[in-house]
């Protein structure tokens, strides 16, 4: 269940640090009411994994994902460079999430 919790905090980092393109600053309320929600449970979802994982591997596996996923979105939405090394550089950090979880 721990790692289910950690997947799930890794998300909502995700979507909080998208978010924070949304709230442009700050100045938008639906968008920053959005992301303030989404650190929330980003925290909250690896506060329960911290129950029972190493808290090295949590941390790293949590922005990690956080890391793999805003940049794939950053491409995706908001058309930042799909360069072969910074792709080749995002899958070394998925490797380093696999080989943690493997590890742990």
């Amino acid at each position: 269940m721990a790692w289910l919790f950690l997947i799930v905090a890794g998300l909502c980092e995700i979507a909080w640090a998208i978010g924070l393109k949304y709230t442009e600053g700050f100045t938008r309320l639906l968008p920053t009411i959005g992301t303030v929600l989404a650190m929330a449970a980003s925290f909250g979802f690896l506060g329960l994994a911290l129950k029972s994982l190493p808290v090295g591997t949590a941390y790293a596996v949590w922005t990690g994902i956080g890391t793999v996923g805003t940049t794939v979105l950053g491409i995706y939405l908001f058309n930042e460079p799909a360069m072969s090394l910074r792709l080749a550089c995002i899958g070394l950090i998925l490797l380093g999430i696999i080989g943690l979880r493997l590890t742990s």
